[in-house]
């Protein structure tokens, strides 16, 4: 467990005091107002200031009181760049917990590895709350001879949320609708994409914006989503969703398959080629722009003969229609149970008896064949296994369905200070791509513009990076690597900087001897080593 006290983040001797005043004592630095009953101790991780009884937690399961000693229940997780099968049994899949201290006679040890093989990530290392106090790590390591430090903390986030993607077909409700958890507004729908839902979830207006209640109940969502939990979640004249990162979406008890090759043109434009000579017409139904082969610029291309088809709804350009159906769960997302809803019929002059129709979604998952009668009517007939062969491949080239959870806070606030005197050219410098940002050792995005918000895919983090507390806010970790120059340029705390090796042996700057804890794991492939990029390293 790592040491958290009301002291942490005071330098090691107190200023002199003035003539006549009195010293103040590192035990009693509260407010004179403020009173902590005999054998509790303060947490003052965040504003809540939670009074722990020996041998209990805090409000947010994080800190407990151990002994009279204020500690950080869990680990902090460090990253290694690569395991082996030598490895295994001591920073695999169960990645066991180590002491930052030397390990007693007798307790199993792990591999031995090199100081440019580690990486201390925010979760589990504490914060930085009240924010005039430095980062709890603020690391130096040496990467290919260059002098690096990486400041690693936990940020207190109000201004957060997470953006859904939902990959589906199927309409999950109209654009601004609420989003539900436990009867509580959560977020609302954004944008559809292309195969796509997204959906808003979190936010300051929700965590302090409304009730307690609707504060807690978002804090919760949001807790589990970037803990790659499921979560339930409705929404209001729409569809009910289970969600879960990098897992298929459910959708009304539904387990989504496929995300859409593309719209109905696109899909058209696609096997065009392959449809030619086996199809007189394909339609590809679709809620948004629905596809007609012959009158496409593809099909015109490859002189396909129109068929005269007359589709409802809205021509844009040549073989493409929008509103040929309203939205649903249907064919191609629309609220079709039958695809010929949207024809209008063929025309005399120029459709013949016996002509064939392909009508088939944007997912492949509808398809049927359809022959033209004497009377221009279609019939439902068997279909070719030619034709089936590219339906399937239409099916083929859709990727699996997922829900990806990105999470966005807005870090530009004052945690900045437990990083840098001058706020101003963190940020500043983050900008210029001289300061790497990671979250959990995961890559993060910076937005333009002001301030530092970052947003990170939650699946390429640890698992459990996040927490909470009970204000309430999301507690997310962050990284901020750059080279040792470049510190001490921005007006870093360089005071409080320790070799990485001293921090494996003792933990963070402000231990005091308590019980501390670390666990290795290894960086999730695809992600670059935090340490590694330009240019960090000239």
């Amino acid at each position: 467990m790592t040491e958290h006290t009301k002291t942490d983040g005071l330098p090691d001797t107190l200023p002199v005091p003035a003539p006549g005043a009195s010293t103040p004592s590192l035990d009693n630095l509260r407010s004179p107002n403020d009173r902590v009953a005999a054998g509790k101790v303060e947490c003052n991780a965040c504003p809540v200031l939670c009074q722990i009884s020996p041998g209990r937690a805090g409000a947010c399961d994080r800190y407990a009181n151990a002994g009279g000693v204020l500690v950080r229940v869990d680990p902090v997780v460090l990253l290694r760049k690569a395991l082996d099968s030598a490895d295994a049994d001591a920073v695999g899949a169960a990645a066991p917990l180590v002491p930052f201290a030397a390990r007693a006679p007798g307790e199993a040890a792990i591999a031995p590895v090199t100081t440019e093989d580690l990486f201390v990530t925010g979760i589990g290392s504490s914060t930085t709350y009240p924010d005039y106090k430095p980062a709890p790590f603020i690391v130096a390591s040496a990467v290919n001879g260059v002098d690096m430090v990486t400041v690693v903390t936990e940020g207190i986030f109000s201004y957060c949320s997470h953006k859904l993607k939902i990959d589906t077909d199927r309409w999950l409700g109209p654009e601004q609708a609420n989003v539900r958890h436990r009867g509580e507004v959560v977020g609302h729908v954004t944008t559809a994409e292309y195969g796509s839902q997204m959906l808003s979830i979190g936010g300051v207006h929700h965590i302090t914006g409304g009730s307690k209640k609707e504060g807690r109940v978002t804090v919760e969502a949001m807790l589990a989503l970037g803990n790659k939990q499921p979560v339930e979640l409705s929404i209001d004249g729409g569809a009910q969703l289970v969600v879960q990162a990098g897992r298929a979406p459910i959708v009304n008890g539904v387990e989504e398959q496929r995300m859409r090759v593309g719209c109905g043109s696109a899909t058209v434009g696609i096997f065009a080629k392959q449809f030619a000579g086996l199809a007189d017409e394909v339609v590809v139904v679709d809620d948004h722009i629905t596809g007609v082969l012959t009158q496409h610029q593809a099909g015109r291309c490859l002189a396909m003969r129109p068929s005269g088809v007359r589709i409802r709804g809205r021509k844009s350009t040549p073989g493409r229609y929008f509103q040929v159906a309203n939205p649903g769960t249907g064919w191609g997302g629309t609220d079709l149970a039958d695809p010929l809803a949207i024809i209008e019929g063929f025309d005399a002059g120029t459709a013949v008896p016996g002509q064939t129709l392909l009508m088939v979604s944007t997912t492949g998952e509808h398809a049927a064949w359809f022959v033209l009668d004497a009377a221009l009517v279609p019939q439902p007939a068997a279909m070719p296994e030619a034709v089936r062969a590219v339906v399937e491949r239409i099916g083929e080239n859709c990727e699996p369905s997922l829900a990806t959870v990105l999470f966005v806070g807005g870090a530009g606030g004052s945690l900045r200070a437990g990083v840098t005197d001058n706020p101003v050219r963190l940020t500043q410098r983050i900008k210029q791509a001289f300061v790497n940002v990671t979250c959990g050792g995961a890559p993060a995005y910076v937005w333009p513009g002001g301030g530092i918000t970052v947003m990170v895919d939650v699946a390429r983090m640890p698992d459990n990076a996040f927490g909470s507390v009970p204000t309430p806010a999301i507690v997310a970790p962050l990284e901020f690597s750059m080279r040792m120059d470049e510190y001490a340029a921005l007006g870093g705390h360089l005071g409080h900087v320790k070799s990485l090796a001293d921090v494996l042996a003792r933990g963070a700057w402000h231990s005091d001897g308590a019980p501390t804890a670390r666990r290795i794991e290894a960086l999730q492939r695809g992600n670059a080593w935090p340490l590694g990029q330009p240019p960090l390293l000239g």
